[in-house]
């Protein structure tokens, strides 16, 4: 089920929260995104094998998948990207993805030379154009990967926040937005203290929010942040945490 998150007529943004089977527990809850302006359209972390008919059949009402101009994927991880070799197949779109990791895409599909299809991003981002917006992709390295991304868009003011923001939630649960902040750290807190490389980084990463007019988070795990005061929440929150390479010590690397 696609839950729109923007719609103004001509330009439309959905998430699909429900495309990983509920009973299949042993997989992690991830969402997809699908931005649509005009006759334009780009997924963003499209997701693996267990998402992709789902995805297909679910962005018909919107968007013709054969006309699907870009593939936006924050990093090269098997629930971003694994489905890349079926898009590529039965569409003709461009992928985009960190300069870092476009030459191991390849690896995910059957090793036909897909080159002039993979747009590298170089590591200060850029401007992504589609249809009469220019998307943003934002520098967010070691969140949780080296080379990684996030993707603005100015229209609706969401940020799709890859990894950052996600939480460890029921897939119903993942259907509507945070309420009690408060309540909901204790879905973020495993995780960002794992998956987030540094404190440093996430103040970086908070600052450069902050610059922009964003009213909506919408991670790729987990439920989405809606409205000013609940970004601020996110953002105050992410900043003064202690997470990875702060939490290690030199118990963490010792020979078993």
């Amino acid at each position: 089920m696609a839950v729109e998150l923007y719609n103004d007529g001509k330009h439309v943004c959905l998430a699909f929260y429900d495309l990983v089977d509920e009973e299949a527990d042993h997989a992690v809850q991830c969402n997809q995104f699908l931005i649509v302006d005009g006759d334009h359209g780009a997924l963003v972390d499209p997701g693996g094998n267990m998402t992709y008919n789902g995805l297909l059949m679910g962005m018909q009402r919107y968007f013709p998948s054969k006309n699907l101009d870009y593939i936006l994927a924050s990093h090269a991880d098997p629930d971003i990207i694994a489905s890349l070799n079926k898009w590529m197949v039965t569409t003709s779109c461009r992928v985009m993805i960190s300069k870092l990791w476009s030459r191991f895409l390849p690896h995910f599909t059957t090793g036909r030379d897909y080159t002039d299809r993979i747009i590298g991003i170089p590591d200060e981002g850029m401007l992504i154009p589609l249809g009469q917006c220019k998307l943003k992709a934002l520098p967010a390295h070691f969140m949780h990967s080296e080379g990684n991304f996030q993707f603005y868009d100015p229209i609706s003011k969401i940020l799709f926040s890859g990894d950052m923001g996600a939480s460890l939630i029921d897939h119903a649960d993942a259907l509507q937005p945070v309420k009690d902040f408060d309540k909901h750290i204790q879905y973020m807190l495993g995780f960002h203290r794992r998956y987030m490389v540094s404190n440093k980084i996430g103040r970086f990463w908070a600052n450069m929010v902050r610059s922009l007019d964003v009213e909506m988070i919408v991670p790729q795990h987990g439920a989405r942040f809606e409205g000013k005061a609940m970004v601020n929440r996110f953002l105050d929150w992410i900043e003064n945490l202690q997470c990875g390479v702060d939490l290690m010590t030199q118990d963490n690397y010792r020979a078993p």
